[in-house]
């Protein structure tokens, strides 16, 4: 991993990103030798395939028999 101090990455900060995306490689920057942030290529998080939304309509009582109930007819 390679590191690099602040001052230096302030100055070639756009380079330092683009070599990043290019070798996949992290950069840790440090400010007095102490490292303070690490810098990583992005990875697209992977899409997961769910049935959410794909029910086009509903029809009837889910929960219903289709049976006639001594209680139902209040």
């Amino acid at each position: 991993m390679k590191s690099m101090a602040a001052g230096r990455f302030k100055d070639v900060c756009l380079k330092s990103l683009d070599e990043v995306a290019r070798t996949k490689t992290p950069l840790v920057i440090t400010k007095r030798g102490r490292p303070v942030a690490r810098l990583v290529p992005y990875v697209a998080p992977a899409t997961r395939k769910t049935l959410a939304g794909s029910v086009l309509s509903e029809a009837g009582d889910p929960f219903g028999t289709g049976e006639a109930w001594d209680a139902d007819a209040s």
